[in-house]
């Protein structure tokens, strides 16, 4: 593993046995996935499971919460609600009505050593599903998105219609969550041939595919999408850098895994501006 990957956590990897979630073996899946999805996020985050607030948390979120903020993972059940959610409100409400939900330019405080402090952050609320129903919420304190110019102001309209392409299935989750909290359609597959077939019955504004795939290179199947419909654009995920994209004749952006939530959202920002293939 690269010296700069940081090693894969899981919530196998803790001792859970005071906390009242108990052995994760015995833990539903969509709550294994979405606290193995936190523990590894880079982003302070965390996950309100069940109406009676238990918490998990990551090492970043633990850092930032400082006194009385619990270590990691978390588990207990709050006497106080945590500053991110009682500064997300109606948004909250709204998450665990099954609707992903965002707070621009929160400023929860946080008690420390030396004080309160605030840390100014937008809260991303995606809910996490148990069946039909919503089992939790999934809160991450991303960094507060920059004032936009004039020029640059994304109408109300410009939600995208997502494939995501990713035959590991946490990661396929995790993104296709991410992107419709904010604000976009997004469908996710494991295999070529079943983006392929999507791709030929609906129409969508981006394909998002990692470059590794079963079958056929991610590269391939965008070459092929890409010809089928010229004004789809292309982002592909790569954790081996940039070696299979040269050379290519369509425009695309590529981004390197891991990635973190404000290079995914730039991204987004900037491949609707770019030309369509033979444009």
């Amino acid at each position: 593993m690269p010296e700069n990957v940081p090693s894969p956590r899981a919530a196998t990897s803790f001792d859970w046995s005071t906390s009242v979630l108990g052995e994760p073996a015995r833990w539903p899946a969509p709550l294994r996935v979405a606290a193995d999805l936190l523990l590894n996020s880079p982003l302070p985050g965390l996950l309100v499971w069940g109406r009676e607030t238990v918490l998990v948390f990551n090492e970043a979120y633990a850092a930032l919460a400082g006194i009385g903020g619990g270590r990691v993972p978390g588990g207990s059940v709050p006497s106080v609600l945590p500053p991110p959610l009682s500064s997300a409100g109606a948004a909250l409400q709204q998450a665990w009505s099954g609707q992903p939900a965002m707070v621009a330019g929160a400023a929860p405080a946080f008690r420390h050593a030396d004080g309160m402090r605030e840390h100014r952050c937008d809260l991303w609320l995606t809910p996490v599903h148990d069946g039909a129903q919503v089992a939790g919420v999934m809160v991450v304190l991303a960094p507060p998105a920059p004032a936009a110019s004039a020029p640059e102001t994304a109408p109300e309209d410009s939600s995208l219609r997502i494939l995501v392409v990713e035959d590991n299935l946490d990661s396929q989750y995790l993104v296709c969550e991410m992107l419709k909290a904010f604000g976009h359609e997004a469908d996710g597959v494991a295999h070529p041939n079943d983006a392929l077939e999507l791709l030929g019955s609906r129409r969508y504004d981006v394909l998002f595919s990692d470059v590794s795939l079963p079958g056929m290179s991610g590269v391939d199947l965008a070459r092929q999408a890409v010809g089928n419909q010229n004004t789809l654009k292309v982002i592909f995920a790569s954790g081996y850098g940039d070696t299979l994209l040269r050379q290519l004749d369509f425009p695309y952006l590529s981004l390197q895994k891991p990635y973190e939530l404000d290079q995914l959202q730039d991204a987004l920002a900037k491949v609707a501006r770019l030309p369509a293939h033979g444009g």
